[in-house]
C-alpha cells in the first residue's frame, strides 16, 4: 500500500548558468477524470513538474476544458494532446517555451482500442528537449509494434536530446523496455529514487509506468513520489488507480 514515509531531496527545476536546465518531468494515467480529481490536482501540483505526460487523458465531451481545468488546479497549462492524441497528453509549466506540438494517431487495430501519441519540443532555460507521451496496448504483439512506432516519432523531432513516457501496461524485462533499451535509457533504473512499483495505489506490485531519456540527459532521480512533501498518501489512493512516476533530469544547453 501506499505509504508516506519521507524522501531524501529531488533536485528542484532551475537553470543553470551555462543554460542548462533541471527539469522536473511527472508521467500519470488519470483514468480519464473518473476519481477525485482534486486530490489529482494536488498530487501534480506537489511534485512541481515543468513537464507532465498524461495517460488515460479525457477524449470526449468537452475533453479541452477537463483537460484545461486539470492544468490550471496544478499550477499548468494543457501543452498538447488529449482526444486528438486519443488519450496521451503533455501539461507545462511556464517555464517551458513551446517550439511545436503534434498529436500522433496509431494504426487502429480492429476491436481495440485507438492509441496516439502526444509529442512536443519545448526549451526550458538554454536546453531543448523533445517529449513523447504514450499509453501502449494490452496486446503484447500490438504494444512491441507501437513501441517502434514511438521510436520513429523520437526520431521524427529531431533533437538531440528527448524524454518519454507513459503507461506501458508491460513489467521491466519485457520487450517494449528491451526495445526502448536500444535508444533510450529506463530513468528509474540509472537512478532510484522515492517508490518502484505503480500499480495499484492501494496494493502496488507491478511497475508498468515508466520515463526514459535519451543519452545525454543526465537522471538526477526517478521513482514514485509516495512521501513527498505536500503529496499524501489518501490523495494518492483516490486520485486514480495507478501511481505517478517523477524524474528529475539535467538537460544540457542546446
Amino acid at each position: 500500500m501506499v505509504t508516506s514515509t519521507s524522501l531524501p531531496p529531488l533536485p528542484n527545476s532551475r537553470t543553470e548558468p551555462d543554460g542548462s536546465a533541471v527539469v522536473r518531468v511527472l508521467s500519470y494515467n488519470v483514468r480519464s477524470l473518473r476519481d477525485d480529481t482534486g486530490a489529482l490536482a494536488r498530487v501534480i501540483a506537489a511534485c512541481a513538474p515543468d513537464l507532465v505526460l498524461l495517460q488515460e487523458a479525457p477524449r470526449f465531451f468537452r475533453w479541452r476544458k477537463k483537460l484545461a481545468r486539470l492544468a490550471a488546479a496544478s499550477g499548468l497549462v494543457l501543452l498538447s494532446g488529449g482526444g486528438t492524441a486519443a488519450g496521451p497528453a503533455l501539461l507545462c509549466s511556464l517555464r517551458a517555451t513551446v517550439e511545436r506540438t503534434e498529436d500522433l494517431l496509431l494504426p487502429l487495430v480492429p476491436g481495440r482500442h485507438r492509441r496516439g501519441l502526444a509529442t512536443a519540443v519545448v526549451r526550458i532555460g538554454g536546453a531543448r528537449l523533445g517529449v513523447i507521451g504514450c499509453h501502449l496496448s494490452l496486446d503484447p504483439r500490438e504494444r512491441h509494434a507501437q513501441a517502434g512506432l514511438v521510436l520513429d516519432a523520437l526520431a521524427g523531432l529531431d533533437v538531440k536530446h528527448a524524454v518519454v513516457g507513459g503507461d506501458l501496461n508491460e513489467a521491466p524485462g519485457g520487450p517494449v523496455f528491451e526495445r526502448f533499451g536500444e535508444e533510450l535509457r529506463d530513468c528509474r533504473t540509472v537512478a532510484p529514487w522515492g517508490g518502484e512499483h505503480t500499480f495499484t495505489p492501494a496494493d502496488p506490485r507491478r511497475r508498468v509506468d515508466a520515463v526514459f531519456a535519451t543519452a545525454g540527459v543526465e537522471v538526477l532521480g526517478c521513482g514514485v513520489p509516495s512521501g513527498l512533501p505536500g503529496v499524501a498518501a489518501a490523495d494518492l489512493r483516490a486520485a486514480t488507480d495507478h501511481l505517478p512516476v517523477l524524474a528529475a533530469l539535467h538537460v544540457p544547453a542546446a
